[in-house]
């Protein structure tokens, strides 16, 4: 380009026609070009963060600070990559200082309002309101609109808006999955009812299906998942995912020969179908196919949590032992004292029962019984949730200094050095006469936790027979049909951290009385 100005002009081209990479290079030539121009570094950090690489954005606009400060645009841009990185404080900051210089600005006015649910504001859905005044086209607020209110506890509203949008775009999945999460809540035994009403008003959209197999199957509806999962594969032939829910909602149901016709009929060389057909060969004994599928799978995805898992209830059926590499190595899993707990807890207990006072059942979670809540835990603005996250990363320095010696062929001995951040934060309380979490994994974590904040007075106390409440790690659930106990049952304890490789699968035991509250957060590697 023989100009800054004309490198710019071709890196807007770029963008309009959806070539994102092609246009970063040329907003970073213009800017290298004229690098005193803050408008042409304003276009390339908003193509960086495009492509998601938003430290990068955030150090280009820090060179033109100044200058920045008195534009919208560039505010906006730059809360737009705070909050990608999770920094919703300054995400904050930044959209309030764009709004300050064009209040009406559709986009500050929705990330401010996204800001704000996400941290638990008890303004969200004003500010909602006022991003659709700005822009009634913006279908994102109209559904961000429906979240503040659920949140809020205006749950007749949230329904009623929710019916609309579901009415007015029967194919828009991530308002059927609001509306079902809403429905749920509220008690209604068929809660995804609509979810079918859509695939029948868009018959050829095959991501309606998915998403009724997926709640479905969520709440162990499996019967009627797979019913919608087999009816889908006919009509979407070239679309695996429906045999492959089809084989394994089949093997959940112990129907092995339709399970493995389901399997038999899909492309073999498709990576998402390794991790489903190994899971169901286990179930029939077939453990050398199992071992090839996981293999496969592993080489091409070395991190790959839900492969590791399963590679562990292989190698414990098998009696390899490697299995005692995997998760039994000392201090793998452990149980941490949360620095200064009486005091920390003492002050964090009544916001979490506020919270999970004004939160519902979870829509396609663990839980079977009891409350979860909403979004992020950590990011919220409670002075005391603060506290609470300084706490756990301080026991999570205690929980790392105890690990075994690096091991770069281990799923979590090899990030042991590496950076960790906290991705995903909640809590759940649950109440005796039945309520547990069904065992589960967190595919996206590397080490998985449960802070025990109140537990029933006759839990947690040494000699407990019976094991009530207690995390159970390493059976796999029930649907599998595996004939395995768990590696480690813990005791709860009030002001301690459960805190264990996320290969493994953990749930609780049921309790009959009293009151069960932990917190809940996956650890990551930072690669931010």
């Amino acid at each position: 380009m023989n100009s800054a100005a004309s490198a710019n002009n071709a890196g807007n081209a770029a963008m309009k026609a959806g070539n994102v990479v092609e246009a970063e290079t040329l907003f970073a030539e213009a800017a290298r070009l004229a690098p005193g121009n803050p408008d042409f570094a304003i276009n390339h950090a908003i193509a960086l963060s495009w492509l998601d690489r938003h430290r990068e954005a955030i150090a280009v606009l820090e060179g033109h600070r100044t200058a920045g400060e008195r534009d919208p645009r560039y505010c906006s841009a730059r809360a737009n990559s705070a909050r990608q990185l999770r920094d919703l404080a300054e995400a904050a900051r930044w959209y309030d200082r764009s709004l300050a210089l064009a209040p009406q600005s559709p986009r500050p006015l929705h990330g401010r309002a996204r800001v704000a649910l996400e941290r638990g504001e008890a303004d969200a859905a004003r500010r909602f309101e006022a991003a659709i005044a700005a822009n009634r086209a913006d279908g994102e607020a109209w559904l961000g609109l429906v979240e503040a209110l659920s949140a809020s506890g205006e749950t007749q509203r949230a329904r009623e808006l929710a019916e609309r949008l579901v009415s007015q775009m029967p194919n828009w999945v991530a308002a059927l999955r609001v509306l079902a999460q809403i429905r749920l809540g509220a008690g209604d035994a068929d809660f995804a009812s609509h979810v079918a009403d859509a695939a029948r008003q868009k018959p050829d959209d095959p991501a309606i299906p998915r998403a009724h197999v997926e709640v479905l199957e969520g709440h162990d509806r499996f019967e009627d998942a797979l019913t919608v999962a087999t009816d889908a594969s006919e009509t979407f032939p070239h679309e695996p995912y429906f045999r492959l829910m089809a084989g394994t909602l089949a093997g959940y149901l112990e129907d092995a020969e339709a399970a493995a016709a389901h399997f038999e009929a899909v492309d073999p060389d498709l990576p998402d179908g390794w991790l489903m057909e190994a899971r169901f060969r286990l179930q029939t004994g077939e453990y050398d196919r199992a071992a090839a599928l996981l293999d496969r799978l592993i080489e091409k995805r070395p991190n790959d949590i839900a492969a590791w898992s399963t590679r562990d209830l292989l190698w414990r059926l098998t009696d390899n032992e490697r299995a005692q590499w995997l998760h039994g190595q000392d201090g793998m899993v452990r149980m941490v004292a949360l620095p200064d707990a009486y005091a920390v807890l003492a002050q964090v207990r009544p916001t979490l029962h506020a919270l999970h006072d004004a939160s519902a059942f979870p829509l396609g979670q663990s839980l079977r019984g009891g409350t979860q809540t909403r979004g992020g835990l950590f990011e919220r603005m409670e002075p005391e949730l603060a506290r609470l996250h300084e706490a756990i990363l301080d026991a999570l320095a205690d929980y790392r200094s105890g690990l075994p010696e690096k091991d770069d062929s281990h799923p979590l001995l090899s990030r042991q050095d590496s950076d960790w951040t906290i991705a995903g934060s909640w809590s759940v309380r649950l109440c005796g006469g039945g309520d547990f979490h069904a065992a589960h994994l967190h595919p996206q974590g590397i080490i998985s936790s449960a802070l025990y904040c109140e537990l029933p007075d006759d839990m947690g106390n040494s000699g407990a027979a019976e094991r009530t409440g207690w995390i159970e790690l390493g059976r796999p659930p029930p649907k599998m049909h595996l004939d395995l106990g768990p590696l480690h049952v813990l005791e709860p304890k009030v002001g301690h951290l459960a805190l264990f490789p996320s290969t493994l699968y953990h749930g609780t035991l049921p309790f009959t009385e009293g009151r069960r509250m932990t917190v809940a957060f996956d650890v990551v590697q930072d690669t931010r």
